[in-house]
């Protein structure tokens, strides 16, 4: 199998991680009636596994550096394809919080270990793009995976959904087997060299605006299903077309950040994007009734989000040029992290208020990481000046 091939194999693990991800946004409302429980109660499930992504993927990427690539590769997509098992197997809140424990352990292994697989197996002069194409999967995951999880749950129930993520993870892990080589592992990198950037305000201001217009995003994004169904007042009908176009959108505001970051620069590129998110949230809370506005909304709201996700990676690669691994795994962990306190301030938000008063959370979120962008750059012209006059 030609190296193109393999990296397509991985593109579809990581659709699948992706996938496992993503959806329980899109059927939370199903999952919260099928559990017994809240709206509110269901989307901390979205906190556990983002904690769980966070903490563990970089223990278990220092504990298992030395391992040879494709081993580790099947080792931590069996431990992924077991914990969707277990959650279509399963029954009960506790039991379904446990299993995504498990599976978030197994996705962060396999993501970052299939992007380190496809820089190693690709041609020389293609290793950018056949990461960029793996990286393509978990956008194809909100674009595709989830309105089809949706479909799939409408039609044989929301655990139906899990079975084919499992089903499709096996078929992978025996191509995996067969046609890739054994590679090396890589050179330990100790946890305390990963966390020692950390003591650098102008890193902890940028990991800041991860957080805050992520946890923003998440905050509203996390209960999207319920809040179409109970405030914009979309049939049920509707729901998987406005997450379709929801994740198209997002792929094109990734590729409209990224020209943008590369033609304008950092700093406009965010706060541009970052205005837009908070317009569409404002819009998106007095818009009802009306599918066209709605569905307008939701894509402005999506291409604005989007758009500042390759500008930041591009902003921590540039502020630690020497490591900028280090600052992209650190980077990867505030996401999961932003993702968790979004999840979970959401559903405080949604049982103490309403569904309706997340967006204005939401906002405030990436109100914060619009004032970090500004505080950034000031610290940046400050150091270039201090520079310039020694």
């Amino acid at each position: 199998m030609k190296s193109t091939w393999k990296v397509y194999v991985l593109v579809l693990i990581t659709f699948l991680v992706g996938t496992s991800n993503y959806v329980i946004s899109g059927i939370l409302d199903r999952i919260a009636e099928a559990l017994g429980t809240s709206v509110a109660a269901a989307g901390q499930l979205i906190t556990v596994y983002s904690l769980a992504y966070a903490i563990g993927t970089p223990i278990f990427m220092a504990l298992t550096a030395k391992m040879d690539r494709r081993q580790l590769l099947l080792y931590s997509l069996g431990f992924f394809i077991l914990a969707n098992l277990l959650t279509f197997l399963g029954s009960g809140f506790g039991f379904f919080l446990t299993a995504r424990i498990i599976t978030a352990l197994g996705a962060g292994v396999v993501t970052v270990n299939a992007l380190s697989l496809a820089a190693k197996i690709a041609p020389p002069g293609k290793q950018a793009s056949a990461i960029a194409n793996v990286t393509m999967g978990l956008t194809a995951s909100l674009i595709i995976g989830v309105p089809l999880g949706r479909m799939v749950a409408s039609a044989f129930g929301w655990k139906a959904v899990f079975l084919a993520i499992a089903i499709v993870g096996v078929i992978g892990m025996f191509v995996i087997s067969a046609v890739f080589p054994r590679i090396q592992g890589d050179k330990p990198v100790r946890l305390i060299k990963q966390f020692a950037l950390l003591k650098k305000p102008p890193v902890l201001i940028a990991l800041a605006i991860t957080f805050f217009w992520l946890g923003g995003y998440s905050l509203a994004y996390t209960y999207i299903s319920p809040f179409l169904l109970e405030v914009s007042h979309l049939n049920e009908s509707l729901i998987s077309a406005a997450l379709l176009a929801f994740g198209i959108a997002s792929l094109i505001g990734s590729k409209v950040g990224g020209y943008s970051a590369d033609q304008r620069g950092i700093r406009f590129t965010l706060v541009s994007g970052m205005v837009l998110h908070v317009i569409s949230l404002i819009l998106l809370s007095f818009v009802s009734q009306s599918v066209m506005a709605i569905f307008a909304i939701l894509i402005l709201w999506s291409v604005a989000a989007w758009s500042s996700a390759p500008a930041q990676q591009f902003n921590l690669v540039t502020l630690v040029p020497e490591s900028s691994s280090i600052m992209l795994s650190l980077n990867s962990s505030m996401m999961q992290l932003a993702m968790a306190a979004g999840a979970g301030i959401g559903g405080l938000i949604v049982e103490q208020t309403s569904l309706a008063s997340l967006t204005w959370f939401g906002i405030l979120g990436v109100l914060i990481a619009i004032i970090a962008v500004f505080v950034l750059s000031a610290m940046s012209s400050r150091s270039s000046a201090a520079q310039s006059a020694n």
